[in-house]
């Protein structure tokens, strides 16, 4: 066995974890001396005695052979904290997963990535400004991250798929596995152009107990999260809190005061988060670095079929929104969403009062 794979086998013992695995490979020299170190060693470095001997029980039925066997039939790759491919923003946390499992891809333009999250059980308006955010981040190359759950997380990824851009869905199980079930076709589209990852090892359930620990990850792999909606005690605050831990910027969508779903995203506003009304409140917060390239910008265009018709559109003089949809027999929120995308990139200005002209 190699040193990887000891820290493999380290990781699938679940009552390890991240920081004590960091401190016994430390203090014993490396994975390898950990996963053959005496009971007794063990219990003389402060492991309690009902863990050394679950350890011992462990070490003694697990296969590594077999268990990497198990990998690549289920076409599952691993990366160690060490490993050059592990994901930079991950890297130095405190608390970073020793293993991370991977299907489908790792790349170095995740490093410009941002998380979504939200309720399972969003809101018409949740899932609008979900999907706008989504679709036109990953637009400009910018990876999406969040947690595969119900509603917003679902939504989010998506509209990201949906924009032909890349998504990360970080699940709260071993990859051999799908949580919750109704998304199992989703994680299969994911995989082909974006990435499922875990830091739980095969046959790991999906338990409540793992989400808390799932959103650091999330957090994690994202220069920042947006927050789109949530309840007063909502599981998405975790997520919003490990950012702030981890020195992420959060931000947090305005929705309805009346509504239960806007307690969260208000709680944060009033807390220090930063408001995001459109894509570029974060692009420029965060001066990301977006695959658009302004050089490049005239030698590709058009875009897509429908940038041409709007460009076609306000050749000749600004028009207000409205004189856009009605001249380009275009839906409304198609034609916003496009030209948000096209002021970003410079190809569009809004003049104010929902008039644009060409630049």
């Amino acid at each position: 066995m190699k040193e990887r794979e000891y820290l493999l086998a380290l990781s699938a013992f679940i009552p390890f974890g991240p920081k004590r695995i960091e401190l016994l490979t430390g203090y014993f020299g490396s994975a390898k001396k950990t996963w053959k170190i005496s009971q007794k060693k063990l219990l003389e470095v402060g492991i309690n005695e009902k863990t050394v001997l679950a350890f011992e029980t462990f070490r003694k039925s697990f296969d590594i052979t077999e268990y990497l066997k198990k990998l690549e039939k289920l076409r599952i790759d691993y990366v160690c904290k060490k490993d050059k491919d592990y994901p930079e923003n991950l890297r130095n946390l405190e608390n970073a997963p020793t293993i991370l499992y991977t299907r489908g891809k790792l790349k170095p333009s995740d490093a410009n990535a941002i998380a979504i999250v939200g309720s399972r059980k969003m809101t018409s308006y949740g899932r609008e400004v979900t999907e706008r955010f989504a679709s036109e981040l990953a637009g400009f190359g910018i990876t999406i991250i969040s947690g595969l759950a119900r509603g917003i997380d679902t939504a989010a990824h998506k509209a990201a798929l949906a924009a032909t851009g890349r998504t990360i869905a970080v699940l709260g199980c071993g990859l051999d596995s799908v949580y919750p079930p109704e998304n199992f076709v989703l994680a299969k589209e994911i995989v082909k152009s974006g990435a499922l990852v875990s830091e739980y090892p095969l046959g790991h359930p999906a338990l409540p107990i793992n989400f808390a620990s799932r959103n650091r990850i999330v957090s994690g792999l994202s220069k920042a999260v947006l927050v789109v909606e949530g309840a007063e005690k909502s599981g998405t605050l975790l997520t919003a809190s490990s950012a702030a831990e981890q020195g992420r910027c959060v931000f947090a969508v305005p929705g309805q005061i009346t509504s239960p779903l806007s307690a969260a995203p208000i709680f944060l506003l009033k807390n220090g988060a930063k408001m995001a009304t459109n894509t570029g409140d974060i692009l420029e917060e965060l001066d990301i670095q977006v695959k658009v390239d302004r050089e490049k910008i005239e030698k590709v265009l058009p875009a897509s079929p429908e940038e041409e018709i709007l460009l076609e559109v306000l050749a000749n003089e600004p028009l207000h929104l409205d004189e856009v949809v009605r001249i380009s027999s275009l839906d409304t929120p198609s034609v916003s969403a496009r030209l948000t995308i096209m002021e970003l990139k410079g190809l569009v200005k809004n003049m104010g009062g929902g008039v644009y002209r060409k630049i």
